[in-house]
């Protein structure tokens, strides 16, 4: 019997982290706004503060994370930060001062640095020479599940017994579970375990720092493509950032709130399955990957400013704008690693990350003023511009790749 590659373990372990804590974390915040405000008299808006907060610290954190997880052990630090999130979890459920929930807040945007921007793609990138678009795409994949398992469970904790008691059972989920899974399993690079990447050609197991090829930090930072990789990861997570406001611009053109939701379950549809199935077209073809992820968004987009057609047309364009939203945690990574290689791809993806953070943190709050201010159409017409910049920047970028020499 073929023995499993202990690549795959790490993959479990990471799904793991996007499926669990990446998905009480992120996908489920929303459904606490309401019930803490009210319990607490907080209004939401400022109690929603605490999540730009996440997005502040995550951007501050990447400024030195990259080093950090090259330099020290990667299963060290995702499993600390696995501690601190669930730890925050439990002492939430005690909270009573707004500016408590600033400082976990705080607390969740450091630990998710590593666990959700950048331990994911930098582990993979170390322990697969093939499959890793499919093994990004499916690992990114297990926040939506997450999302959807966990808001139902979180949605009845909260109606049954109060939402201090839901954040506490956030909390000792990811302590009892996730932590010790990440402790006990995950492991830095294939040569731990005495064996070579997932792929690789060699015929003997070799420290991972030494079978890195790419381009040197320094010498990438220098370079004009660098900052349009930048650019690339702002304007895909300011695009993405879109889908809060799809349910609100459906309701405006006609829909109910019932079909509304609708639109809003195709967009995480999209999202799941654009996630898998970009990583399986990146695997074949990087500039598919590109053209796919803004092609399918702009198309997406196109027809939600058509969905007053009629109800399908608004759920095909939602499903089709939520390849665009999984591009962002797939497609980024992936195109960075194609175009600078893995030399030093912690350092550089880390970078090219605090643009995702900051693209999220800056279109969550502008979209809104802008579609009060002006429309809902509007902002999607911006979405489609940014989508085709980043395509563009894509191509241009990989057709860098084929002229330098890394």
């Amino acid at each position: 019997m073929r023995k499993i590659h202990y690549g795959y373990i790490v993959v479990f372990c990471l799904f793991f982290v996007m499926f669990l804590i990446v998905g009480l974390v992120m996908s489920c915040a929303g459904i606490f706004y309401k019930p803490v405000s009210e319990d607490l008299g907080f209004d939401v808006g400022k109690f929603g503060v605490y999540m730009s907060l996440n997005f502040l610290f995550s951007t501050l954190t990447l400024s030195f994370a990259g080093k950090w997880i090259e330099k020290y052990s990667a299963r060290i630090i995702l499993s600390l930060s696995a501690a601190v999130a669930g730890l925050t979890f439990v002492a939430m459920s005690q909270f009573h001062a707004l500016w408590q929930f600033y400082m976990a807040g705080i607390l969740f945007g450091i630990s998710l640095a590593f666990l959700l921007y950048l331990g994911l793609p930098t582990l993979l990138n170390r322990w697969f020479k093939t499959r890793l678009g499919i093994c990004i795409g499916i690992c990114s994949a297990g926040s939506g599940i997450g999302g959807v398992l966990f808001n139902l469970l979180g949605g009845y904790l909260i109606t049954e017994y109060g939402w201090r008691t839901a954040y506490m059972v956030f909390g000792c989920l990811i302590l009892v579970a996730a932590t010790p899974v990440l402790a006990l399993l995950l492991r830095d690079y294939p040569s731990d375990k005495g064996i070579l990447p997932y792929g690789s050609s060699e015929t003997r197991a070799v420290s991972g720092e030494n079978m890195e090829r790419g381009m040197e930090y320094a010498r990438a930072v220098r370079t004009p493509v660098f900052y349009g990789l930048v650019l690339f990861a702002f304007l895909m997570n300011a695009a993405a950032t879109l889908n809060v406001f799809v349910p609100a611009y459906s309701q405006e053109i006609r829909f109910s709130i019932e079909e509304a939701s609708f639109v809003a379950s195709a967009v995480m549809t999209g999202v799941t399955v654009g996630k898998i199935g970009l990583g399986g077209i990146n695997d074949r073809n990087t500039l598919a990957g590109v053209l796919v992820t803004t092609g399918f968004g702009i198309a997406g987009i196109s027809l939600l400013l058509l969905g007053h057609i009629h109800l399908l047309v608004s759920i095909a364009g939602g499903f089709l704008f939520g390849w665009a939203y999984a591009g962002v945690s797939v497609q980024t990574p992936l195109l960075v690693r194609s175009v600078f290689g893995n030399r030093s791809y912690a350092r550089i993806y880390s970078n090219v990350s605090m643009a995702i953070a900051v693209g999220g943190a800056v279109a969550a709050g502008g979209w809104g003023i802008l579609a009060d201010a002006i429309s809902f159409r509007f902002i999607l017409w911006s979405g489609m511009a940014f989508l085709l910049v980043s395509g563009i920047i894509g191509l241009w970028a990989l057709r860098y790749n084929k002229q330098s020499e890394i």
